[in-house]
């Protein structure tokens, strides 16, 4: 804080600076030529792809991505596990993110316009598709489907991010908890609504881990509950949280992991 007055200037710090990127950015949202926090993005994603092959290993011939964010890790996979690389989908570069449609209908619609699988790819073959994270579950569900669709023998989902569970309260534009599927079902509860093979998810160690850089320099509140701040607007957390189907009797504490940020750090 900087204050002028009578005497002059003067500066001082009214709390520790504690940092708190977004590790989504890491995940999804940075461009993979990008370098955030001295790491290559695409390097960290590919990273996260070869833990999440050690994570949870599957019996397949052909690992493709969901393009484009889903491309690196599913290279990475495709090399830690021994496994062929392809790319089954075709992409149409004139469609955005679906994700933040603001219906369904608008995101299934986009989805369709926005992939189309590549039978002589997929055809007969145990695929492992890898994509960087599931938000409400329904895009997958349809991503699955395609592959069927053009002959598949099998669909086994990989995300190299952990389950989605809690909204974002600094500028993400993330659904409200019950809208978000990891919130609201198991993983086996998600494998059976996307009607995939099997399904798993990356650790929080492992998508930690694969950035290289400390786990306490990161924000991890959509996957932890781990906020950095407390959530200054009762009204705001009550709305996007505690009416959730999936909320379970949190107290303020829950919203922070830093004393220096918390309550008993300096107020006006």
């Amino acid at each position: 804080m900087v204050t002028i007055d009578a005497e002059g200037l003067t500066s001082e710090h009214l709390m520790k600076p504690t940092p708190s990127a977004c590790v989504f950015e890491h995940v999804y949202f940075a461009r993979p030529d990008s370098t955030l926090m001295g790491q290559n993005v695409y390097a960290t994603r590919y990273r996260m792809g070869q833990r999440l092959a050690e994570e949870s290993p599957v019996t397949a011939e052909l690992i493709m991505p969901v393009p484009d964010s889903g491309v690196p890790a599913a290279q990475g996979f495709a090399q830690s596990s021994g496994v062929p690389y392809g790319d089954g989908f075709v992409k149409n570069r004139y469609v955005g993110r679906t994700f933040i449609q603001p219906t369904q209908a608008m995101r299934q619609q986009g989805i369709r316009m926005k992939l189309n699988p590549v039978r002589e790819v997929i055809e007969g073959r145990r695929v492992v598709v890898v994509d960087d994270s599931i938000v409400r579950g329904n895009t997958t569900r349809q991503i699955v489907a395609m592959l069927r669709d053009v002959g598949a023998r099998e669909v086994h989902m990989r995300i190299s991010s952990p389950p989605i569970k809690w909204p974002c309260f600094y500028g993400i534009d993330m659904p409200d908890q019950d809208e978000l599927i990891g919130a609201r079902l198991e993983v086996e509860q998600i494998r059976e609504h996307i009607a995939a093979d099997s399904l798993a998810y990356l650790s929080i160690d492992g998508m930690l881990a694969s950035t290289q850089v400390p786990a306490e320099d990161f924000c991890t509140a959509c996957f932890s509950s781990r906020y950095p701040i407390p959530i200054p607007d009762k009204e705001l957390r009550d709305k996007h949280v505690l009416e959730s189907p999936a909320h379970q009797a949190l107290s303020d504490s829950d919203f922070t992991h830093d004393p220096l940020l918390s309550g008993d750090a300096p107020q006006n």
